[in-house]
């Protein structure tokens, strides 16, 4: 009970972050954030894949659904970030948050569940028809 009281938590603050960072680049506008991004000698036309990722990856990880999925491409995107935007500035005020990002990404590639979500009532639910 207590592993799937953590998973919960720590998918739901995964979800928040994710969707709060898709939110602040939807807010800039994605126009502002590709420049943002071609000064730092990043192709623009990502910020048009990154935003939208991070803001609808996000509500998939606060419900759970295709969770695993999820964080796979998430995980590719705080890769990008660490290795093309943060690492230059170093662990501190550069990539630590990334980095934690990165790690609870992949902790929920590699767990067999992600505590309660709709994957796991999806999987329950195929469990009882079969």
């Amino acid at each position: 009970m207590k592993q799937v009281w953590g998973m919960t938590i720590l998918r739901l603050v995964l979800g928040v972050v994710f969707l709060a960072h898709g939110m602040d680049k939807m807010k800039m506008g994605l126009g502002n954030v590709a420049a943002w991004f071609e000064s730092i000698h990043l192709p623009g036309f990502a910020a048009y894949l990154v935003g939208p990722i991070e803001l609808i990856g996000g509500l998939l990880l606060i419900v759970g659904l295709f969770t695993r999925y999820v964080s796979a491409v998430l995980a590719v995107v705080m890769l990008g970030a660490i290795f093309t935007a943060k690492l230059s500035a170093g662990l501190l005020n550069g990539y630590e948050l990334d980095l934690a990002l990165l790690s609870m990404a992949i902790f929920f590639v590699l767990a067999d569940t992600a505590g309660w979500s709709l994957d796991r009532w999806l999987t329950a639910r195929k469990r009882e028809r079969a």
